[in-house]
């Protein structure tokens, strides 16, 4: 993978996450939920990898 892309795609991924996490403190959602949100995604990812 070029380097230009590769940082590219590291400044969207870190953008989308501080939007996610602005936009979740705006409406006032717990972070525990959103922490707990994050992890149940991850889980389900996880799992997904041993079908």
């Amino acid at each position: 993978m070029p380097l230009p892309l590769f940082l590219a795609m590291l400044a969207f991924v870190i953008t989308a996450a501080g939007a996610t996490l602005a936009l979740a403190l705006w409406a006032q959602v717990p972070l525990l939920a959103l922490a707990l949100a994050a992890l149940a995604g991850s889980f389900m990812l996880g799992l997904r990898q041993w079908r």
